[in-house]
């Protein structure tokens, strides 16, 4: 049985916490095994030149994370039950399929959700607001998403703002107050696979509109609008999913005036701006009278907030998808709601995603590297890449095949809406655990684009 080495994590934010995420790696590492004994807090608050309390910290802390088990008495292990854990974790570091937010240890996301959790239950102002909620969500968190949104040059009045249980929900909700059964729908030839789903469940028809490398081709759309009954737009101008795009001003300037001209509805799902150096100007200012904007905190902070703000482009069309909302989620959940009203406010969600956006650069500065004999397309500040395949592969084929080798992508049919796409995958950055279990991902794709000959695989 192993001894634990103690030691502290560089990048924790205080000693207790560098204690805990020091085991942490560890433990992920392989470097102690569930069962393995740890030293006697005494001896580790000796080893480290630290006070006995703060190991005491640092103990409940991990005990709190599901990592130790054990007592005063009988000493403290790593839990045995751990095993079925980790073995799932070590299949997570090579999922290269979500697009989730990585996590750094300098985001500290855990201790910000217990922190922040803690301090709602002891105010007592906002335990009266953990009720049933307006569809359109509180008045003191509209206010909060109004501040928010207003930090991003983004200046629009609460009564335009609604909160949204998310984006998915967001996005579903706005089709269905604006696409009857049957309707047709303006969208980029690859589009995000959650429109897709919303438009089979609507019974929408997508129409896609050529791309170049700016996003949307102005004259293309122009002349799609002249063909078509559709009347409404559906687009991610700021590193767009898949293709990582990022519209100029100039690009969205000239779809606006079409929009504008052709009075089609934009919906602007806008989830990485908070993330993006200097985003260029969105349409709901180029065009607040008929865009409809979706900012979900998903991708700045972390899915399981469930928060997404729509600014709605007037205070009647606000009330109108309110009244869609709540026959489908009735309302954002008032517990998160309110964490991200605090988090507004004390900075924390600025401090989240700047960690995710400075994480984000050092992965895709890593992947860059290893990917640079290959045509890929991608954004620093965003955390996916669309890898373009060699001649000799089929975007499917590729897939497959990673997946053979425990790497998990995505091809280009989840998102081609054309019939001709090109053979392409997008390449999800963020769930990797760490830097480690990058490489090994990026590494095997490398192996296999390198391959000219391809596997054939028996049928069975």
């Amino acid at each position: 049985m192993a001894l634990w080495n103690p030691h502290l994590h560089s990048d924790a934010g205080s000693k207790y916490l560098g204690i805990v995420q020091a085991l942490e790696s560890d433990i992920y590492a392989g470097r102690v095994q569930p069962g393995d004994r740890l030293p006697s807090q005494r001896a580790i608050a000796e080893e480290l030149q630290v006070d006995l309390t703060t190991v005491t910290r640092a103990f409940n802390e991990a005990k709190r994370r599901g990592l130790l088990e054990g007592n005063k008495g009988g000493g403290t292990y790593i839990r045995d039950s751990l095993q079925q854990q980790l073995v799932a974790e070590k299949l997570l570091k090579l999922d290269l399929s979500m697009n989730n937010p990585p996590q750094p240890v300098t985001a500290n996301l855990s201790q910000h959700l217990s922190d922040g959790i803690a301090a709602l239950m002891t105010d007592q102002r906002r335990m009266l607001q953990l009720h049933y909620q307006d569809a359109a969500g509180n008045p003191a968190d509209r206010e909060a998403a109004s501040s928010w949104l207003q930090s991003k040059q983004l200046v629009v009045t609460t009564d335009r703002i609604l909160i949204a249980c998310g984006a998915q929900s967001a996005l579903y909700g706005i089709c269905k107050h604006l696409l009857p059964a049957g309707s047709e729908l303006f969208t980029p030839e690859y589009t995000y696979p959650g429109l897709k789903a919303v438009a089979n469940e609507l019974d929408i028809t997508l129409t896609a509109i050529a791309c170049d490398e700016e996003g949307i081709i102005p004259a293309a759309f122009e002349l799609a609008c002249e063909q078509h009954m559709a009347k409404v737009l559906y687009l991610i101008p700021t590193i767009d999913n898949p293709t990582t795009v990022t519209m100029p001003l100039k690009r969205r300037q000239a779809l606006a005036e079409i929009a504008r001209r052709f009075q089609i509805s934009i919906i602007e799902d806008d989830p990485y701006s908070a993330l993006k150096h200097d985003a260029p100007t969105p349409f709901v200012s180029l065009l607040p009278e008929l865009t409809w904007h979706i900012v979900t905190l998903s991708k700045s902070a972390t899915p399981a907030l469930r928060v997404a703000f729509v600014i709605t482009p007037d205070s009647q069309r606000c009330r109108e998808l309110a009244s869609v909302l709540r026959a489908s989620s009735l309302m954002a959940p008032p517990l998160m709601c309110a964490l991200v009203t605090r988090w507004i406010y004390d900075g924390t969600l600025g401090e989240l995603a700047a960690a995710i956006r400075e994480e984000n650069n050092q992965r895709q500065q890593r992947v860059a590297a290893l990917l640079a004999d290959y045509t890929f397309s991608a954004d620093p500040d965003g955390h996916h890449l669309w890898l373009t395949l060699p001649a000799q592969w089929q975007a499917e084929q590729f897939a497959r095949e990673a997946q053979s080798h425990g790497v998990t992508i995505v091809p280009v049919g989840q998102f081609a809406i054309t019939t001709t796409p090109i053979q392409a995958v997008r390449v999800s950055l963020g769930l990797a655990l760490d830097m480690d279990a990058l490489n090994r991902a990026i590494g095997i794709l490398t192996q296999l684009l390198a391959q000219t000959q391809i596997p054939e695989r028996a049928v069975v």
